[in-house]
């Protein structure tokens, strides 16, 4: 993806007046559902933690003054901001300082422990939650019908343009922005290695417990053939322990 092939997201306009209401604004959903894109599309300057050029520069001057990485255009995008969390605190005390709206924009997936930041953020950084693309955004539905027009009793005439068959593909498929427009077999596999990335990786650093990958796939199963019912605690353990 680059700055020409973005998506336009419903998010984008949410992101600016959040900006405009708060000092910091940190986005925060799955890994690759576009929290880093989006937020290019209104940073002035970029701040990417994991650069792998940079990485080890930032983190030892993010560790001493971590002031020093703050320093840029506003609104700065501080990309992966939880591999140094200590510019938690450097970023809400660099909003009381400043006393001006739209200065910073956090992406990651992932949360540090709270130990490892001292304030919650509450006034000066707010968050957001971003989710994978709906079919609107993906262009696969016309836009007719919205949530909000329900809501307001608009209840406009429309037909979809999607046939069962391809609705149940962009469900198997998902909303990730870099697997729209990529062939039906492409952007299947790209779901699955993405489950399984999860399963053999990512839950592995949420903390030091121990977890069985063979058990976390067995359950990521049984929530999604339960999907839509009220599944009890004991379903779920059972499709587990098999």
């Amino acid at each position: 993806m680059s700055q020409t092939t973005y998506r336009p997201r419903v998010i984008d306009a949410i992101l600016r007046d959040a900006l405009e209401a708060s000092g910091a604004v940190w986005v925060q959903g799955p890994k690759w559902c576009g929290k880093t894109w989006t937020a290019r599309q209104v940073a002035q300057s970029i701040l990417m933690m994991q650069d792998p050029d940079e990485s080890a520069n930032y983190l030892q001057q993010a560790m001493v003054k971590p002031s020093l990485l703050l320093d840029g255009d506003t609104p700065r995008l501080i990309d992966e901001w939880q591999v140094a969390p200590m510019l938690w605190d450097a970023i809400r005390f660099a909003v009381d300082q400043r006393g001006d709206m739209g200065q910073f924009i956090l992406t990651g997936s992932t949360m540090p422990l709270r130990n490892e930041i001292m304030h919650s953020g509450t006034g000066r950084i707010s968050r957001l939650k971003m989710r994978t693309m709906s079919l609107f955004e993906s262009a696969e539905s016309t836009g007719q019908v919205s949530l909000e027009g329900l809501f307001n009793q608009d209840v406009p005439e429309g037909m979809a343009l999607l046939s069962i068959e391809q609705l149940a593909f962009a469900a198997a498929r998902g909303g990730w922005p870099a697997s729209i427009g990529l062939s039906d077999k492409a952007a299947l596999a790209q779901a699955g290695k993405y489950l399984t990335s999860i399963v053999e990786n990512d839950v592995f650093e949420l903390s030091d417990v121990q977890r069985n990958p063979r058990r976390i796939m067995l359950l990521m199963r049984s929530l999604a053939r339960n999907i839509s019912t009220m599944a009890s605690i004991e379903t779920l353990r059972k499709d587990v322990s098999g």
